[in-house]
């Protein structure tokens, strides 16, 4: 199994996250973004979107962090990351989609302008950042995880960007319950760092 990633791409994050989680050995394949390895024709060949992660198992390949999420816990057969019933399946999917959604286009957008220098309007999108950061500071004021009362893949899909939004200039002094929460997370067995830039303000201790 390989994972091509790139360190500070927290959509490969996410991945590479998982894949330690569950204690899966996978060689990292690492694309020079800044070198257009993404763009290469072989690459495309793996992915048409020129977007990393993308996971090759044995020639089956899996494109998008979300359904590389989606993809191990079911190949690994690990309902308590991903849940079988209606209910705590939708739970997780909703979650999925604030991800690829509010996440992406708030804490993701502010960072990927002061790490990639995305040419995106930082007080729009640091002002999505913290929406969303409010919502989910709310739902965790309920619960220690964010879709179940144990971790799932929802909770390693939201990490990676809400962990590093300081990065993007994205206070998060003032939620105090998903501070608590990435602490959880950065507890499990096998969890693994990604990687930090001196980009942005302090972190929250």
């Amino acid at each position: 199994m390989k994972l091509y990633h790139h360190p500070l791409s927290g959509h490969a994050h996410r991945a590479r996250l998982f894949l330690s989680l569950l204690g899966v050995d996978a060689e990292l394949v690492e694309v020079n973004l800044a070198a257009g390895a993404h763009k290469a024709p072989d690459f495309l060949k793996l992915n048409p979107f020129g977007q990393v992660p993308v996971l090759d198992d044995d020639g089956t390949i899996i494109n998008d962090s979300n359904a590389i999420l989606v993809y191990l816990a079911k190949k690994q057969g690990v309902t308590n990351w991903l849940p079988e019933d209606a209910k705590g399946a939708a739970a997780v999917q909703r979650w999925l989609s604030v991800a690829a959604g509010e996440i992406a286009y708030g804490p993701c957008a502010a960072r990927l302008i002061t790490v990639f220098n995305a040419p995106f309007n930082a007080n729009e999108v640091i002002a999505r950042a913290h929406v969303i950061l409010g919502r989910i500071e709310k739902a965790l004021a309920e619960r220690q995880w964010i879709a179940a009362d144990h971790p799932t893949i929802a909770d390693v899909a939201l990490y990676s960007y809400i962990a590093r939004a300081p990065e993007g200039n994205v206070d998060r002094a003032a939620y105090s319950n998903v501070t608590v929460w990435l602490r959880r997370v950065e507890a499990l067995p096998g969890f693994v760092a990604f990687q930090k830039t001196e980009i942005g303000i302090p972190e929250v201790a």
